[in-house]
Order: structure tokens, then C-alpha cells, then sequence
């Protein structure tokens, strides 16, 4: 009996934490160089080429802010194009916990 309520709130509070998802792609990370099949995908990451190489000493801060939403929206878009499954820490803890519960 004690061992069935021990399971039970084992499962109940590994359930009952779901780990928040967290940004793929961050701001200070470099453009992917996976493969790419898409035409449109090849054409994103020519652009954030092309931003990177600007000259930005000559801007002003609102197209340097312009700049900045353009990439972010870009590595977005490329992120959802690739795919891809995620996990977090806290699932791959809970991964393993269950694991070892069940082995």
C-alpha cells in the first residue's frame, strides 16, 4: 500500500511541474548552417548574411532597432521552417527519473 501512494505522488507531482519552453534560437547565436531544402529558407539566411555585413556605424538607432526586429523575425521563422524537437532540462530530468522508477 505504501508503495502504490509512493508511486502516486511520484507521478502526480512530475505531471503537475511542466517546464516553460525556452527560445530555440537567442539573440546572440549564429545564423544556422544545418541543410536547408527551401528556397525561402536559403533566401532568410542570405539576408541575415547580408545585415551582418552592413555597415551599422553610419545608422541611427531607429534602423538599428529596425535591423534587430527584421533578424529576430527572421531566426524565427527559420526556426519554425527547420522544426525540430526541443527538451528542456526539466523534461529530460523527468525523463530520467521515470526511468529509473519504472526499470
Amino acid at each position: 500500500m505504501k508503495k502504490i501512494t509512493f508511486y502516486l505522488m511520484t507521478i502526480i507531482a512530475l505531471l503537475s511541474f511542466t517546464p516553460s519552453p525556452s527560445m530555440a534560437n537567442s539573440e546572440n547565436s549564429k545564423v544556422p548552417t544545418e541543410k536547408v531544402e527551401s528556397a525561402e529558407a536559403k533566401a532568410m539566411i542570405s539576408r541575415l548574411e547580408e545585415i551582418k555585413a552592413m555597415d551599422k556605424s553610419n545608422m541611427n538607432s531607429t534602423e538599428k532597432k529596425a535591423l534587430r526586429k527584421e533578424v529576430r523575425s527572421i531566426k524565427k521563422s527559420l526556426a519554425e521552417v527547420n522544426g525540430g524537437v526541443y527538451l528542456s532540462v526539466g523534461a529530460i530530468i523527468i525523463i530520467v527519473l521515470l526511468l529509473i522508477l519504472l526499470l
